[in-house]
């Protein structure tokens, strides 16, 4: 699908190493700046990840975040055989006070100019109505609000990082019961208020925080919790705490500060650097790959583009599976006495390498009647 629109676009192609592709696009009219990061193609004809609008200081903050955050969709894709490359884009805008219809046209057509290479979906900042809009101007995208399509993914996330706790109990204490045990969530958003809830009705004992505190005290009464600042979440007593909001927080000052036994939660890079992860295992800490125990809504949109489209009892079971891939990745990193992050990367790159969960099948776009 091709626009007017996509005549008033400036289209910079920035080399990383590394990567198959990232541009910069600009359009002076609407105030667009963007970012879309590819990864890797090997196991997809295209590359799917979220649209992230945020107000970046820097064009460099933003292209670190875009390419970080591409490289984890290549990585949790391969961990759920999902046929996608790993792919992401940020937009440099302040979604409260800069985002119109016309700077989501315009962002449509950035997407336009690589060919069905991207598809974008919802992420922080940019909603399934945001991206029923940018649906308007192209036809890759998903997650969208309608019949055809997934919706808003937020539901099957929260419940693969239940299942993905889950996990994480049996592997400390023999059964996968939450009753009784204790979870500090940080941030409760669409993800981690759900998260609250699910881990609620299943006997869990509840400590919350977010940046807004009155959420966290509303939630934390309505859940029979206890809400603390964000600064004390880290040295809260618990079974498990569960990133739930931004990344990077995994660091060796907060690493000293964890009373925990375990982290599993729904933030994307959760680790500021890999050595992060042999720290947790030398100090007796499981941590759960974010991108593994996170991928329900990779997993949930995924089932929107088969032939038959979406079935959310298809994309449910799926997501369920959450539990054995992480129970796997413990079962290896134990037998060969490595971090649980170091034996999820040998299982991605194994799959890369060998093109396991390669798609084979086309890619349905049923919402714009396409296939390719």
């Amino acid at each position: 699908m091709t626009s007017v629109l996509e005549q008033q676009l400036v289209l910079e192609e920035v080399s990383v190493p590394g990567y198959h592709r990232v541009v910069r696009v600009r359009d002076a009219k609407s105030g667009l700046d963007t970012i879309i990061a590819i990864h890797d193609l090997r196991l997809g004809k295209a590359a799917l990840g979220g649209t992230r609008i945020h107000a970046y200081s820097s064009f460099e903050e933003a292209l670190k975040d875009a390419t970080r955050l591409a490289r984890g969709m290549t990585f949790k894709s391969a961990a759920t055989q999902s046929g996608w490359g790993g792919g992401k884009s940020v937009i440099i805008a302040d979604p409260k006070k800069d985002k119109t219809e016309d700077l989501l046209a315009a962002f449509a057509g950035a997407v336009n100019l690589l060919k069905g290479e991207y598809i974008c979906a919802e992420d922080s900042g940019c909603s399934p109505n945001d991206v029923a809009v940018i649906a308007e101007h192209t036809p890759y995208a998903l997650g969208l609000p309608n019949e055809k399509s997934s919706g808003n993914p937020s539901p099957f996330t929260a419940w693969g990082v239940f299942r993905g706790i889950q996990a994480v109990m049996h592997q400390l204490f023999g059964s996968d019961s939450v009753e009784g045990k204790t979870i500090a969530i940080q941030g409760l958003g669409s993800v981690g208020a759900r998260l609250a809830e699910l881990l609620f009705w299943h006997g869990a004992k509840l400590i919350l925080t977010d940046i807004h505190m009155d959420r966290a005290e509303g939630l934390a009464k309505q859940f029979d919790g206890k809400f603390v600042s964000p600064d004390e979440i880290y040295e809260q007593p618990c079974d498990i705490f569960s990133p739930c909001a931004l990344g990077g927080i995994i660091n060796p000052e907060s690493i000293e500060r964890l009373r925990c036994r375990s982290i599993a939660g729904a933030a994307n890079n959760q680790l500021l650097t890999e050595r992060d992860a042999e720290e947790l295992r030398r100090v007796g800490v499981l941590y759960a790959p974010d991108f593994v125990i996170n991928s329900g809504g990779l997993i949930n949109v995924t089932e929107e583009t088969t032939k038959k489209g979406y079935n959310p009892r298809n994309s449910r079971n799926k997501v369920d599976q959450i539990y054995d891939q992480l129970k796997l990745i413990f079962g290896i990193a134990r037998e060969n006495g490595i971090s649980t992050q170091k034996a999820v990367m040998q299982l991605v790159e194994y799959r890369l390498q060998h093109g396991i969960g390669r798609r084979v099948d086309p890619i349905y776009m049923h919402h714009a009647g396409i296939s390719y």
